[in-house]
């Protein structure tokens, strides 16, 4: 009698010893009594009656989840290449049990939908060009989502976008033409500029006969600068008026 006492005490200690739960600090336990939901408990030592209680932990901390390269198309009917990572967490621990059976698998499905479904919204010159703003945009349309099954999403971040070969080559050569126009507008601005301060030291000069004289000269002598043999004729500049005035006598 005494030995089957024991057994008894062994049995109901181990019972007692293995409803005995540690929560951590960043977990939460769900307990179910009799299979319905009864209270969130922890963190700390928790106690789940053997037999007529259950409990579910579940991770409070932010989770990130890679979302897988897919191939997506733009408003404009351009297909790309992009990727995606979410950062989330559980807001209502008795939600993610209850409502979902796997709620990190559902965020990761629902933003690689939303992420086709946002993009295919925008032409690709803005998909390119303001990443945060679809980003921001897929978030909202997750978040919406999944706040019914109590996950909050902190962030979705755009990782890559790869565009086709052939979309590459095509906006390479349009940029090499755009770089030539640019190059052939500052040419000719440069032409204007110098024709404009040719035409500002002509007037200046024609004012002065002098200033021609000095000009000449100047330009004499960095001709004599050069070692090669040259001819100068150094001609006055009213030389065209004397010439007139010989052919009238």
């Amino acid at each position: 009698m005494i030995e089957y006492l024991l057994f008894l005490l062994i049995i109901a200690g181990s019972l007692l010893m293995g409803g005995i739960k540690l929560l951590y600090q960043y977990e939460r336990g769900v307990v179910f009594e009799l299979g319905k939901y009864k209270n969130i408990v922890g963190p700390g030592l928790v106690f789940v009656i053997p037999m007529l209680q259950s409990m579910r932990k579940i991770d409070m901390r932010i989770k990130t989840a890679d979302i897988p390269k897919q191939e997506v198309m733009t408003k404009d009917n351009i297909p790309l290449l992009a990727n995606a990572v979410v950062y989330f967490k559980v807001e209502k621990p008795a939600d993610v049990v209850i409502k979902v059976e796997d709620f990190q698998y559902a965020v990761r499905q629902y933003t690689q939908a939303a992420l086709r479904d946002v993009i295919g919204n925008y032409e690709l010159d803005v998909v390119l060009s303001e990443r945060e703003k679809i980003a921001t945009s897929i978030k909202k349309v997750v978040d919406a989502e999944t706040s019914g099954w109590g996950v909050d999403i902190e962030a979705i971040k755009i990782q890559e976008m790869e565009l086709p070969a052939e979309m590459k080559r095509a906006m390479a050569k349009q940029a090499e033409a755009e770089r030539e126009r640019r190059a052939v507008i500052i040419s000719a601005e440069g032409e204007l500029k110098a024709s404009e301060n040719l035409k500002l030291a002509a007037d200046n000069l024609s004012k002065n006969p002098a200033a021609i004289q000095l000009r000449t000269l100047q330009t004499i002598r960095d001709i004599a600068a050069d070692p090669s043999e040259k001819i100068v004729l150094f001609l006055p500049s009213d030389f065209g008026e004397v010439l007139k005035k010989v052919k009238g006598v």
